[in-house]
C-alpha cells in the first residue's frame, strides 16, 4: 500500500469542466429535466438524493481494500466506515420519529461502524445493503408526513428538522468523501 506522502496524481473523468466529478450530461445528480423542485418538501427530498448519489459516487469502482483505507492516523474514517455509519444513523433516526422499542444498533457500540469497516467485499456488500434498507425504511416512514412542521416520536421532532438534519449530515459526510476519495486515487471533483 502507498504511503499517505506518496499522493497520486490528481484526476477526474470529466472533459467539460475539469474540476467536476462528471460531465453534466453523465452526471445522475442532473436528471430532473431542468426543471428546479417544486415546494419545500420536493426541494429538501432532490438535495437529500443529490447528497446520497455523491456519496455512491465517491466509492464507485473501488474494491474493498480501498473502501475500507484509513485516511490518516489516528483516524478510523475511510469510505466503508462512512457507508457504515450512514446506515446506522439512518437507522437511529428512524428511533427519533418511533414511539416504540428503539431498533438495536446494525453494528454494536459506539464507533463500531468505522472500527468494524475491514477489506472484506462481504463487509462491503453488506454495507451498501444496510444503507438502502435503511434509507427506504426511514423514506417509507417519513412519506406519511406532508405537512413539514408536524412534530413525530417521543422526542417530539419536527419533520422540517430531520430533513435538514439529514441534508447536513449527508452533506458533512461527502466532503469528507471527497477528501478520502483523493487519498486513494486522487480523483477529484465535485
Amino acid at each position: 500500500m502507498r504511503s499517505m506522502s506518496e499522493q497520486p496524481a490528481r484526476w477526474t473523468t470529466a472533459t467539460v469542466y475539469p474540476d467536476m466529478w462528471a460531465d453534466p450530461d453523465d452526471d445522475p445528480r442532473n436528471n430532473n429535466g431542468g426543471t428546479a423542485s417544486e415546494g419545500e418538501l420536493a426541494t429538501l427530498q432532490d438535495g437529500l438524493r443529490d447528497f446520497r448519489l455523491t456519496l455512491r459516487m465517491k466509492c464507485e469502482g473501488l474494491d474493498a481494500g480501498h473502501l475500507a483505507r484509513r485516511s490518516v492516523p489516528p483516524s478510523t474514517m475511510s469510505l466503508l466506515g462512512l457507508v457504515r455509519h450512514l446506515a446506522e444513523v439512518e437507522r437511529d433516526w428512524r428511533n427519533w420519529i418511533s414511539e416504540g422499542e428503539p431498533l438495536p444498533r446494525l453494528y454494536g457500540p459506539k464507533d463500531a461502524d468505522f472500527h468494524g469497516a475491514v477489506a472484506e467485499q462481504t463487509v462491503v456488500d453488506t454495507a451498501f445493503a444496510d444503507l438502502e434498507r435503511e434509507q427506504a425504511a426511514l423514506d417509507a416512514e417519513l412519506a406519511e408526513y406532508q405537512d413539514l412542521g408536524v412534530r413525530v416520536g417521543r422526542e417530539r421532532i419536527a419533520v422540517r428538522e430531520l430533513m435538514v438534519h439529514r441534508i447536513d449530515e449527508y452533506a458533512r459526510h461527502c466532503g469528507h468523501a471527497d477528501l478520502l476519495r483523493e487519498c486513494v486515487d486522487g480523483r477529484v471533483g465535485q
